[in-house]
């Protein structure tokens, strides 16, 4: 086994996807949206939050 070979290369693509959904998230909580589904303006559930901090959207509604 090498044990100096790197484990994986990272995913370029999905960090900046991941950073991107963050800051979102942040200007989302600065402006008081963050709570609120953007596409229907009803809460969103804790437990998706808790979940998935970055989600804007209640399951089952999706980017059209």
């Amino acid at each position: 086994m090498d044990h100096d070979a790197p484990a994986s290369t990272p995913d370029l693509d999905a960090i900046e996807t991941d950073l991107a959904d963050v800051e979102v998230a942040l200007v989302r909580l600065e402006t008081g949206t963050y709570w609120t589904c953007e596409v229907t303006g009803q809460e969103l559930p804790d437990e998706l939050l808790a979940a998935n901090p970055t989600a804007r959207r209640a399951a089952g509604i999706t980017h059209s």
